[in-house]
């Protein structure tokens, strides 16, 4: 991301490598801040209840009326997992417990790292929230393959569902890389 004006005291910004850093970064030359650009941290839940996962359908940009776990950024003063319990009770109206870290998927060229966590939910209560359209319970052969959101969501949900058949749930710590467009 581009900046222009300082967050701190609003003067121009400069690109360059601060003293003892390795790369280009905004630098206030009037306050001396350097402004740090870093991913962010995406936590989300595969919420399960009775063999089920709960999907919810999106009522947001991007992505607008697909399939997803729930899931988004975290806030200052939280934990991934408060992060993630908070997304599922945001997205679906419901309330999780016994999260297991299941899956840390970096997306470099978005400036993302998921941290997606296995959780039970505590009951079958579950609603749309304000961005959702609609949130379900599915089994994994009703699971919508060709209306999910995100590339990070089908992947959990294959590892999940090649990982019950194990009972064992390991894990994973992955790169997401884009797919070159395809030409023709």
């Amino acid at each position: 991301m581009h900046m222009i004006y300082c967050s701190n005291c609003g003067e121009r910004v400069t690109e360059k490598v601060p003293a003892g850093d390795d790369r280009p970064r905004h630098v206030c030359d009037s306050c001396h801040t350097v402004h740090y650009q870093n991913p962010k941290i995406v936590a989300g839940c595969l919420p399960i209840w009775d063999n089920r996962v709960l999907l919810c359908r999106r009522a947001i940009e991007p992505r607008h009326g697909l399939w997803t776990l729930p899931a988004g950024f975290m806030e200052n003063g939280e934990s991934t997992e408060q992060a993630a319990a908070r997304e599922t009770w945001e997205e679906a109206c419901a309330r999780v417990t016994d999260l297991a870290l299941y899956g840390v998927f970096s997306i470099p060229q978005i400036n993302q790292v998921y941290m997606m966590f296995r959780a039970h939910l505590k009951t079958g209560d579950y609603q749309p929230g304000p961005e959702s359209l609609d949130v379900r319970l599915h089994e994994e052969h009703e699971i919508p393959w060709d209306e999910l959101a995100f590339p990070v969501v089908k992947l959990t949900l294959e590892r999940y569902y090649k990982d019950i058949k194990n009972s064992h749930f390991p894990v994973y710590v992955e790169n997401i890389a884009r797919h070159p467009a395809r030409k023709g």
